[in-house]
């Protein structure tokens, strides 16, 4: 078997970084992103501008991405903003904008296919800031194992955007994701199959994509530390453990071994708009700002099917109580649609199939069994108002409609 080069390139803390080129002069401060936009701002020493602080906010809003210089002080992903702002009152905190982060995605992912060349770039999209690239097909790239190639993506994605990226090139996808992150920011790593045990056995078995909280408790449990830890257990105790496909795999994983192959097409199965509110919410006490937030799911998630020129036939609707218990329903329609008004029908039916007597802290809406649209299809009916929700016949409004 010919021997493979799999790049994974990663952006460097994406949101962060693309919020820092539109404020440059918040480089090297401590800068969290994440929570709602309605925030408050104080005075950044230095700067003509001014800017919310971790200590000017209240809610339960949790970290999307930080800075290295907020990462530095402890903050990272997904750690709820009250608790960053203990450990770093002076943080920066910008709202999200996906809108940006999109763009630039689609700038990089542009950028990366200009260097590679082929048609089509052998090239797997995993997200708004990520990819692999089988970089086999490169001229001269057994030389330097691709280094140079991996030098021209990383030089023509900074001319794109302004951004870094860091990339890891190895024999496989699951090496190569690893190799990504062990020299960040704008790294370059290249690893073969004789780096395995001095680059990769040391890092925390959590660290293989795949082996999650739960997971890495019950290894933690076995004494299981380190990817060497889990290179070194027994396959058939491990089988034993967790079962002869999950057991197996994470022997296989831990020796570096993954034969899948560059996915360059995939159709999504579903896709989704959610939004954690800042304080829970009353399905009676606060029914109208329910219901505006409702309808702004249903438009923002037709927009989103439209746009990637998607129909979908399953509606769904996903609430989390104040307790932290979620639910969802599904309701299959008789044809495909992308149009807001017919999803809000649609999730508006799913609540009614729930209980709203407690206070809710998230709300989300769901268009699974997607396909392209057809000369069956609804039409998108522009200009229609989302909140004029057709009834049948003795059909009453939900708790939502206005």
């Amino acid at each position: 078997m010919a021997e493979r080069y799999i790049a994974h390139l990663d952006m460097d803390a994406f949101y962060a970084s693309v919020e820092l080129l539109r404020h440059p002069h918040l480089q090297g401060l401590p800068v969290v992103i994440g929570g709602s936009r309605r925030l408050s701002t104080a005075n950044i020493p230095g700067a003509d501008h001014a800017h919310a602080t971790l200590r000017d906010y209240t809610g339960r809003g949790v970290i999307t991405t930080a800075t290295y210089a907020a990462r530095a002080q402890g903050l990272h992903s997904g750690m709820g903003l009250m608790k960053a702002a203990a450990l770093a009152p002076d943080a920066v905190l910008l709202p999200v904008d996906f809108d940006e982060y999109r763009r630039l995605s689609r700038a990089f992912k542009a950028a990366v296919a200009e260097v590679v060349g082929t048609e089509p770039p052998v090239i797997e999209d995993r997200g708004i800031d990520e990819i692999y690239i089988d970089l086999g097909g490169q001229p001269g790239v057994a030389a330097d194992a691709g280094a140079s190639v991996a030098r021209r993506i990383k030089s023509r994605v900074f001319e794109r955007t302004g951004l870094s990226c860091s990339i890891g090139i190895t024999p496989n996808k699951l090496l190569a994701k690893l190799a990504s992150d062990l020299d960040k920011p704008d790294g370059l790593t290249i690893l073969r199959e004789a780096d395995i045990a001095a680059r990769i056995w040391p890092l925390p078995a959590r660290r293989i994509n795949g082996i999650g909280p739960k997971a890495a408790a019950r290894l933690e449990a076995l004494g299981i530390h380190c990817i060497g830890d889990l290179a070194r257990a027994d396959a058939e105790a491990l089988i034993e453990h967790f079962g002869r496909s999950y057991g197996a795999w994470l022997h296989e994983a831990a020796h570096g071994r993954d034969e899948r192959e560059i996915v360059t097409h995939s159709d999504p199965k579903s896709l989704s708009r959610e939004t954690t509110f800042e304080r829970d919410l009353h399905p009676g006490r606060d029914r109208a700002a329910l219901s505006a937030i409702f309808t702004r799911l249903c438009e923002q998630l037709a927009d989103d099917l439209q746009r990637k020129g998607w129909v979908g036939r399953t509606i769904g609707l996903k609430l989390r109580y104040e307790d932290f218990q979620t639910v969802t329903r599904d309701l299959t329609l008789p044809q495909p649609t992308a149009d807001a008004i017919l999803i809000r029908r649609a999730a508006g039916q799913c609540l009614k199939r729930v209980p709203l007597e407690r206070r809710l802290r998230l709300l989300g809406v769901r268009a699974g069994s997607l396909s392209r649209p057809s000369a069956d299809t609804d039409p998108i009916a522009p200009g229609r108002n989302p909140h004029e929700v057709d009834l049948e016949p003795g059909q009453t409004p939900s708790l939502f409609d206005t």
